[in-house]
């Protein structure tokens, strides 16, 4: 059980909840805080003062003054009208970590809200009831309002959710669950609305998988250059300690225990001519260690986030005070998105150069072209060139910076905006097509190891031939090749190479 409390909640933790493999509660110091801050707002409302979002309209529509009898149909409104989302749903693991991260930074106690609103975010997540949230229509600004207004749909009894594999309106969903839907009392629409929490749980799910991955692209990249007979003297400690990028380091020190006792590399120690490899061999190191730095980065950034009070206005009970901010703006969020977003596509150009050089017979020495032996008559892997090819060139596309554009909304009174959550989806996206393409690497470098035979590659890197052999076979006439891709991309999903990584 992972008790919340505002605190930062690492990647590891947000995947372990939005798979189901971890379950949430509210903290009693957090319990305390967000009873003393929900005394400062019924204060507020009690004595009349004006104050954003409690008593006035949002937005462009600040300057209109509430009466305190409409105060819960503004609230109500409020997340009706918000509801704007378009496009396909979120996953149910998305949802669930979007929630987590929207009860954790309610139990910040900065939000005004009863405890009541956190206790039924965390009874939807230990039930299994999963709001259907639109994944479009979020610029970032102030936050991401409308995915964020679907969440709350679902909680007040209305909108859609999925409860045990069905969609089902969100009411008959929480009754099913028997989970009472909230009524909302003021200021606590606002509370659900204002965060940057959707762009946060797309994002970080996507890193979780985009990190996994680039610790992945070492061991494909190690077999390619196994079955392609380079050299690990580019690996050597003393060269990485003369540059020290702890990327670079991480990633040859790797390299170095995947290739170890390597029967392929003492074949060939004494008599090899080339000097040095290409540098889609050679330089693994310094591109896949400066993609762990651009996705270290990354990490950074959400998780700070994840334990950061991003509503407005923030109510401050040890004096009272409540001031309006920007704490909503998802800046840091889109661009270190689009930062982790243009890596994960360099590494994924990197792998596509070793698939070419291990299939094509102008790029390598005696592998059989296209890996088959009966070159002509067969194709073998050519299409597998291709495929990576294909992929890569949408990555370059979807790689494109979502950050640096601005169109602005809500009557110009939001008139900078992130587009944070355009960044998430993109990277995402990409994250897909880099497990297609690091799949596709695998493939190819288990055939090119057939060639080596008898001869063994390095301990790491049998094992990894091994996982691809489980599901693979080698290929002994043209077959389809689409379905082995997809299962080397279930067996990464699925975490079977995770003991090489």
């Amino acid at each position: 059980m992972l008790e919340l409390d505002g605190q930062r909640l690492s990647l590891d933790q947000v995947a372990a909840v939005a798979n189901g493999a971890e379950q949430v509660a509210l903290s009693a110091p957090a319990r305390r805080r967000a009873e003393e801050s929900r005394r400062v707002v019924e204060t507020i409302v009690a004595a009349g003062r004006t104050v954003y979002g409690v008593n006035t309209g949002f937005g462009k529509l600040s300057d209109v003054h509430i009466e305190p009898s409409q105060h819960r149909q503004l609230q109500l409104n409020l997340v009706r009208s918000h509801s704007c989302g378009l496009g396909l749903p979120l996953s149910e693991a998305e949802t669930r970590a979007m929630m987590l991260l929207r009860a954790n930074v309610l139990a910040l106690g900065y939000s005004g809200c009863r405890p009541a609103l956190i206790d039924r975010l965390t009874e939807m997540i230990e039930r299994g009831v999963t709001p259907v949230i639109p994944e479009k229509g979020s610029v970032g600004a102030s936050g991401d309002l409308a995915p964020l207004a679907h969440l709350a749909l679902a909680l007040i009894g209305e909108g859609e959710a999925v409860y045990q594999g069905e969609r089902l309106a969100g009411a008959e969903a929480l009754r099913r669950a028997g989970i009472d839907p909230v009524q909302l009392e003021v200021k606590e629409g606002l509370a659900l609305l204002n965060g940057t929490q959707a762009m946060a749980a797309v994002g970080a799910l996507a890193l979780h998988r985009a990190e996994r991955l680039t610790r992945l692209a070492d061991v494909a990249g190690a077999m390619a250059l196994e079955a392609l007979r380079g050299t690990p003297v580019a690996f050597d400690e003393r060269i990485h300690a003369a540059r020290p990028h702890p990327g670079q380091i991480e990633v040859a020190t790797h390299l170095r225990e995947l290739l170890r006792e390597s029967e392929i590399r003492q074949s060939h120690l004494e008599n090899d001519p080339r000097v040095q490899d290409a540098y889609s061999l050679r330089c693994m190191p310094q591109v896949h260690g400066a993609v762990r730095g651009a996705l270290a980065h990354a990490r950074e950034i959400v998780e700070t986030e994840t334990g950061s009070a991003t509503d407005n206005p923030l109510v401050f009970s040890e004096t009272g005070e409540v001031f309006s901010g920007g704490n909503f703006h998802g800046a840091p969020l889109a661009l270190s998105f689009d930062y982790a977003a243009i890596a994960v596509t360099d590494l994924m150009s990197i792998s596509e150069r070793r698939i070419d050089r291990l299939i094509n017979p102008d790029a390598n020495e005696d592998l059989p072209p296209f890996l088959t032996s009966q070159a002509g008559m067969s194709s073998g892997f050519m299409m597998m060139q291709v495929t990576a090819v294909a992929l890569l060139n949408e990555a370059k596309i979807l790689a494109h910076p979502a950050s640096i554009d601005n169109v602005p909304t809500d009557g110009g009174k939001e008139d900078h905006v992130s587009m944070g959550m355009t960044a998430a989806t993109k990277l995402r996206a990409i994250v897909d097509l880099a497990e297609h393409v690091t799949a596709i690497e695998l493939i190819s470098g288990a055939e090119g190891l057939e060639y080596r035979a008898p001869l063994k590659p390095g301990l790491g890197v049998r094992s990894a031939r091994d996982v691809v052999r489980s599901h693979v076979p080698r290929l002994t006439g043209d077959r389809p090749l689409a379905p082995d891709i997809l299962k080397i991309v279930a067996a990464i999903r699925q975490n079977e190479f995770d003991s090489l990584t």
